[in-house]
C-alpha cells in the first residue's frame, strides 16, 4: 500500500486543507474498491494508472477551474511559486533588515527603529513576492498560449508526463513531521534580531529613563569589549543558517536531522556562559546606575544564572521537540 499512501498524499498537497481529511478516506475507499482481494504490485500500478496524473485528480476535487494556466502546466507552475516566492521574499526581507541595521545610528528609540524595520522590510518583501508572481504567471501564460503540446497531460518538474513510477522517488511525509516554510522563515527572523541585537547592543540595548533635559540612554553593554567575541557569534550565526538550510532542504524531521538541531541548540548557551563569565562586558554606568536604583542590592550573578537557566530550558524544549517529531 506504499503506493497508494503516496499516491494520496500526492493529491492531497495539492487540495486545501480543510477538505484533505474527508477527500482522503473517499480516495483510499475507492482505491480498495478498485483493488483485487489477493492483489499485487502491478496491480496497484494499474489502478492509479487508471486514476491518472494526481494533479489532474486534484483539479477534479477543486471548486475553482484553471483558466490562465490550463492543467498541462498549472502543476508545475503552483510548484515553482511555492518554491521561488518564499525564497525571494526572505532575501529580500533580510537584506533591507541587514541594510537598516548598519545605517541605524542610534539617535531614535530601539522599539521605533524595530517596528520600522520590520515595516520596510515586510513590505520589501511583499513587494518582492508580488513580482516573482506576475513574471512566474505572465510567463506560464505565454507558454500556454504559444507552445502547442502534443498531450494535454500535466507536467512534472522533471518536464515529463506522470507516471506511476514517479510516486518511487517521491518521499512519504507524515504531516506531524513536516518542517513549515513559516518555522524556517521565523528562524531567520529570530537569527537577524539577536545578531542585530549583539552588533549594535550599545544603541539598542540599555536603560532608558526619562529626565527634565529629555531622554537619558544607558547601555547594558560595553560595546567595545562585547564585539571583542565577534568570531564567536559569526560561527554561531553560520552554524545557525547551515541549520536552518539543512531544515528547508529535508522539509521533515529525520532522526539525523533532529540530532544535529539537538545538538545545535546547547551551542547558544554555552557562548553565554563563555561571555558573560566576564564582567567586563556590562557598561560601568549600567552597573551604577542599576546599584542606585536598586539601594546596591543587585545581584549580578543572579541575573547571569537567571539568563543561563532560561537559554538552558529553550535549548532543552527545542531539543525534544526535534527529537520527538522525528522518532514518531
Amino acid at each position: 500500500m506504499k503506493l497508494v499512501e503516496l499516491y494520496i498524499q500526492e493529491v492531497m498537497r495539492r487540495l486545501p486543507e480543510k477538505n484533505r481529511d474527508d477527500i482522503a478516506l473517499e480516495l483510499k475507499s475507492t482505491i480498495e474498491d478498485m483493488l483485487p482481494d489477493d492483489y499485487t504490485e502491478d496491480d496497484v500500478r494499474e489502478v492509479l494508472m487508471s486514476l491518472g496524473d494526481p494533479a489532474v485528480l486534484a483539479s477534479n476535487y477543486r471548486d475553482k477551474p484553471m483558466h490562465l494556466i490550463g492543467p498541462r502546466y498549472y502543476d508545475l507552475y503552483i510548484t515553482l511559486l511555492k518554491l521561488i516566492v518564499p525564497i525571494a521574499a526572505a532575501i529580500t526581507f533580510l537584506v533591507v533588515t541587514v541594510s537598516s541595521v548598519l545605517n541605524y545610528s542610534g539617535d531614535s528609540n530601539p522599539v521605533e527603529i524595530f517596528l520600522s524595520i520590520a515595516g520596510n522590510g515586510v513590505v520589501e518583501a511583499i513587494s518582492a513576492g508580488m513580482q516573482v508572481f506576475f513574471w512566474l504567471t505572465v510567463t506560464f501564460a505565454v507558454i500556454e498560449r504559444t507552445v502547442t503540446p502534443e498531450s494535454q497531460q500535466p507536467l512534472t518538474m522533471k518536464g515529463k508526463e506522470w507516471s506511476p513510477d514517479d510516486l518511487k522517488d517521491v518521499p512519504y511525509i507524515p504531516k506531524e513531521k513536516r518542517i513549515s516554510k513559516l518555522e524556517i522563515f521565523g528562524g531567520l527572523v529570530w537569527t537577524v534580531i539577536w545578531s542585530t541585537c549583539y552588533f549594535k547592543a550599545s544603541d539598542i540595548l540599555g536603560l532608558y529613563e526619562k529626565s527634565d533635559g529629555g531622554r537619558v540612554f544607558t547601555p547594558f553593554f560595553d560595546q567595545e569589549v562585547l564585539l571583542g567575541y565577534w568570531p564567536l557569534i559569526v560561527i554561531l550565526i553560520g552554524l545557525e543558517l547551515i541549520l536552518l538550510l539543512r531544515k528547508w532542504r529535508a522539509g521533515v524531521w529525520t532522526k539525523r536531522l533532529a540530532v544535529e538541531n539537538a545538538v545545535y541548540q546547547f551551542v547558544p548557551v554555552a557562548v553565554f556562559l563563555f561571555i558573560f563569565r566576564n564582567m567586563d562586558v556590562m557598561d560601568p554606568t549600567f552597573i551604577e546606575r542599576i546599584q542606585v536604583l536598586f539601594n546596591n542590592s543587585f545581584n549580578f550573578q543572579w541575573f547571569y544564572l537567571t539568563g543561563a537557566v532560561g537559554l538552558l530550558v529553550a535549548a532543552v524544549i527545542n531539543s525534544y521537540d526535534g527529537l520527538k517529531k522525528a522518532y514518531k
